[in-house]
């Protein structure tokens, strides 16, 4: 029997360091996009732009905030995904969710596996993105190359998944959600 994403599947720690328990958490999502290319499958990433007030300059997935019009965690990765890189919904197929990840920002994010279709065309919405890079699947998914890292916050030791590729430092919350993706997968 096959496994959805959003059953039965059982995650990995998925809270970075600096959460506070009790604190108010802020819902959002994000599109985790395999592009389905001819060369092989690869996943759309995003750079952020240095000025941001949260993740400034971080590695992530296209997504956000939810907003009250938002009817699902789909509905705002799909949002997001439009605003800040241009994927229309049309080229998007929904597979499924993984669990939700809590940052030490305070956010609780819902990530959303999907199907790209190219063509791309993508516009950046150049207020919070950089520049959009795409590694291949298979690195990201090689535990080979899942790396975990120590830092210490408030004088306690904390740990973070990280996978750097071609100069690009993909790590935190955009690190976890891969790793988690990476257990899920090889649990089928």
């Amino acid at each position: 029997m096959r496994r959805r994403f959003n059953e039965g599947f059982v995650a990995p720690p998925v809270t970075e360091p600096r959460f506070e328990e009790g604190a108010e958490l802020i819902a959002a999502a994000v599109l985790v996009p395999v592009i389905v290319r001819e060369t092989g499958a690869t996943m759309l990433l995003t750079q952020r732009t240095a000025h941001l007030r949260d993740h400034a300059g971080q590695v992530s997935f296209p997504g956000g905030r939810a907003e009250a019009s938002d009817a699902s965690p789909e509905a705002t990765a799909l949002r997001e995904a439009e605003e800040e890189v241009g994927l229309l919904a049309s080229q998007i197929e929904i597979l499924g969710r993984l669990p939700e990840y809590r940052t030490g920002t305070g956010f609780v994010i819902t990530p959303i596996v999907a199907l790209v279709t190219p063509p791309l065309n993508l516009k950046l919405d150049d207020f919070e993105v950089a520049e959009v890079f795409e590694p291949p699947l298979e690195f990201l998914l090689d535990s080979a190359n899942h790396q975990r890292h120590t830092i210490e916050v408030r004088g306690a030791m904390h740990e973070y998944w990280a996978m750097p590729w071609q100069g690009y430092y993909i790590w935190g919350a955009t690190a976890g959600m891969l790793v988690t993706l990476h257990r899920f997968l090889h649990s089928l």
